[in-house]
This record gives C-alpha cells, structure tokens and sequence, in this order.
C-alpha cells in the first residue's frame, strides 16, 4: 500500500471585486489551481512536482496538508482519507507529516529563538513520546543533525544567512519525527554552493530518518539527480508523470520536453536546441477547452480543441496526457 495516494484532487480558490462579491457570492471568478490530479507516493520514495510557476505546484503541497482546503478529491495516507479527518485525527496526521516551507524566512517567528520555534511542534503535540523536561535535549540532537551549533539556539532569525535559515525549517520539519514531508521549493533562493548543502542534508536526514518525500520544484536538474518519480503540472493538470529516468531519457509530453530543452547543460558540443514556447501561459480563471497546452504547443490537433486528453499508461508506469500519443 502506498503512504499517500491522491484521486482527483481539486482546490479552487475565488476572485471578487469588492465585499459584496464576498458576502453575495456575485460576480465571483473560479480559479482553477489544481483540476483534477492523481498520484501515489511510496514509502521512502522522493516524488517530484514539477513546472512553470503558477502551475498549482504549492497549491498541491498545501492542500495534502489542508492548509487551503480542495473542493473535491481524495488525500489517503496510509489508506485514511485526510479531507474526511475531524481535529483529533488531524493533529495525529500532522504529527506524521510536515512541510518545509518556500520562503525559508517568512515562515520562522521573528520574535522567537531557533531553539524555541524548533521546539514549539514538540510543545504543541498530544504526542507523549517527547516530554517536556527533555525538549532541550531534543532541540540540540536537531540542530546537530542539521549541521548548526548549540549557540544558534539562542539566536533570532535575523541573525541567519538563508541556508541557515532552511535548515532551521528541516529541523522543525522533523521535530516529530514524521513520515512524510513535503519540501516545496527547498533550495530556492540560495547560491550553489549552499544549495548543494542542502540537497546533501536532506538526503543524509532522508535516510536517517526513513523519510518520504513530496519534491515541489523548478529545478529539474535538481530533480533528475534526487528524485525517483516526477510529475509534470501544467495549469492545474498533471501531463506527465514516471520515474524520472524514464521521463528525461524518453520524454512524450511536448511540455515536457519544452522543460527539458532549457535545462542549462556543460556539454556545449550537444545537438539538443531549446524549444521557446510562443505565448504566456493562459489564466487559470479562464482555461482553455480540451488541452489545456494547445494554446502554446505547435502540433495541436483538431480534436485538442474539443476533448481534454486523460492521462494514461503509455509504457508501464510512464504517464502522459497528449492526443498524440493516441495517433503513433
């Protein structure tokens, strides 16, 4: 069984022009964030979402979390329907997964320590395995296994550099030991170097601590090298989806393989040219009828414009959603 399965996930959020939009529900726009996805994700297995931003990557993360709440769908983890969850078994949920957030700063309290905010998930747990007397021990053997001193438990978050900041989130990520975390974005805004850090600490702590991970991310020669299955989101939709080997050595989406083309390579000797996508992405309050892509993709067919494509089985676990691949 896998830890996290997914079914037809949909969050909408709702756009009005002033309060009586918002108390009589006119002249409300639907923004379609995510549509109707589908995924599983294995234990100790790194699954990766991938695309442009403003594909419904985030909106993904923090729907698996109820953070926003989808309209329809299931969330199973570990065979439990989390949108069905009443409070209790949620806090029991939240005890099993976390989410390391994308802004590394934003999400710490400027007005609490890095020992004192790593803390707070233990203070704040119905768990018992963790008691109070021995929070401070705990705190020391987290920032230990995030590579930080005991001395940056007395510090503030103004006083951290970004990659310090991050790994005082992966600490608190994993405060309860948790199942499964969701890392959106985990290396952004930080220069190679201590991205690379991180890539490393997050592996070492993957496998210290048997962790599943949920990869949300831009980076897809990042993802090529970390994770073992990937999805491709375009406007809400999943398009692609495999083992990432599979998906970089035999690509099948023309999205994707738009994605794949501009991935910065040493080999300057390579014949690969970059695809450049004519157009901007459409609204996602407006989508456009059958393939959401066919606005920017050059082999659109008749039938793009009527039917939507599903996403199907194309080479034994190899995912696409394209009506040419129902014409080969």
């Amino acid at each position: 069984m896998p830890l996290v399965k997914v079914k037809g996930l949909k969050t909408h959020f709702y756009k009005g022009k002033g309060i009586l939009s918002k108390l009589f529900g006119k002249g409300l726009r639907t923004v379609h964030a995510v549509d109707g996805i589908s995924f599983t994700i294995k234990k100790r297995e790194t699954f990766a979402l991938v695309g442009e931003s403003g594909c419904g990557k985030s909106t993904v993360g923090r729907s698996l979390m109820r953070l926003v709440e989808p309209i329809d769908g299931q969330i199973l983890f570990e065979g439990k329907d989390i949108l069905t969850a009443n409070e209790r078994e949620m806090r029991e949920f939240r005890h099993e997964a976390q989410i390391i957030f994308q802004d590394p700063r934003s999400c710490l309290n400027p007005r609490m320590t890095a020992g004192e905010i790593i803390a707070e998930p233990l203070r704040i747990s119905s768990s018992k395995d963790t008691k109070r007397e021995n929070e401070d021990e705990v705190v020391m053997e987290l920032l230990d296994a995030v590579n930080l001193s005991p001395e940056d438990a007395y510090k503030y978050p103004h006083e951290f550099s970004g990659g310090q900041a991050r790994r005082i989130g992966v600490a608190r990520a994993i405060a309860l030991n948790p199942k499964f975390v969701i890392a959106d974005e985990p290396t952004s805004g930080l220069d190679v170097s201590t991205a690379a850090t991180i890539l490393n600490l997050m592996q070492d702590i993957q496998d210290k601590f048997n962790l599943t991970y949920l990869w949300i991310s831009h980076n897809l020669h990042v993802v090529k090298h970390v994770c073992d299955k990937m999805a491709v989101m375009y406007l809400g939709k999943i398009v692609e989806m495999g083992k990432t080997q599979d998906i970089f050595s035999e690509t099948l989406h023309p999205y994707t393989r738009a994605l794949l083309s501009v991935i910065p390579r040493i080999d300057f000797r390579s014949e690969r040219k970059k695809i450049i996508l004519k157009g901007e992405v459409p609204s996602p309050i407006n989508p456009p009828a059958g393939c959401r892509f066919r606005t920017r993709c050059k082999y659109t067919l008749p039938s793009c414009t009527q039917e939507e494509p599903e996403l199907v089985d194309v080479d034994g676990g190899h995912f696409a959603a394209c009506h040419l691949l129902e014409k080969s």
